[in-house]
């Protein structure tokens, strides 16, 4: 399997090229990884590569994840936690991804032979809240999006992010309104594309982070035409990491983990044939 790394529009990435015969550019999946493991681009790659989907799987790196680190380190981040968990650390990492995504689109189209047509995208955990983002924006044409373990609504993540910062967070008017902006479940509305989209949470996840996802699946079953575009699997056993610690570098993958891959390249798969 080829494996390309390289920097588009200043976000690094690690590319895997379709397997076996393509005949001319092939489709693209870009993905975001988590900041639980695995929590850069390279070890996200390793964990769910979607060997047989015949598509480039292109896996960007998070802000100041992998290369993008403070001296190669997670400290400045973790800070940026203990500061504020919501306003300086998680809602930053999810806008920013989100708004740098469209030009890195464009740099791996002119590094890569992907076709012209809508990408699909995948995000696990708080890239899961990138890939709604992107999703609800509706700047960028998106053909199928799948969400691993999401972060659906980021109250639910800044719950589980107080035990790193230290301290109960102190919720604020300010930080309230960017919670309300970034919860996808009252936000369903604004995926008026309606395109197919796979939800799989495990069935060890956090309960708060099951329950959104079990809301936000019900949210737009409500509004989409089709309520069969909006697929839930639950996988046994799996928790809310995709991998070992620390996850900073490519790992073997996970008996879990390995039925989520195959669960997405059947996936992946069906949505390219149509």
């Amino acid at each position: 399997m080829q494996t390309i790394s390289g920097t588009a529009a200043g976000v690094p990435f690690t590319a895997l090229a379709p397997v076996g015969a393509v005949d001319g550019p092939a489709p693209l999946i870009v993905t975001w990884h988590m900041l639980d493991a695995p929590r850069t681009d390279a070890a996200f790659a390793a964990a769910l590569p979607m060997t047989g989907v015949p598509a480039w799987r292109v896996h960007l790196g998070m802000p100041m994840c992998g290369a993008r680190m403070v001296d190669g380190r997670l400290d400045a981040a973790i800070e940026l936690a203990r500061k504020d968990a919501l306003l300086a650390f998680l809602a930053p990492f999810v806008y920013q991804a989100a708004e740098e995504f469209p030009a890195a689109l464009a740099a791996v189209r002119e590094q890569l032979p992907i076709d012209d047509k809508p990408v699909s995208i995948l995000g696990a955990s708080l890239g899961g809240a990138v890939a709604l983002q992107v999703l609800t924006s509706g700047t960028t044409p998106i053909r199928a999006a799948a969400l691993v373990n999401p972060a659906v609504r980021i109250r639910s993540i800044v719950g589980l992010v107080e035990a790193l910062a230290g301290h109960p967070y102190q919720w604020t008017a300010e930080s309230d309104k960017v919670a309300d902006e970034l919860d996808f479940v009252t936000r369903a509305e604004a995926v008026t594309a309606q395109r197919p989209l796979l939800v799989i949470s495990g069935e060890q996840d956090h309960p708060d982070l099951r329950e959104d996802a079990d809301a936000l699946v019900n949210a737009l079953r409500e509004r989409y035409a089709r309520s069969g575009e909006v697929e839930l699997i639950t996988v046994p056993d799996l928790a809310h990491p995709l991998a070992e610690e620390p996850g900073l570098e490519p790992a073997p993958q996970l008996p879990a983990v390995k039925a989520v891959d195959e669960v997405l390249t059947r996936w992946f798969t069906d949505q390219f044939a149509r």
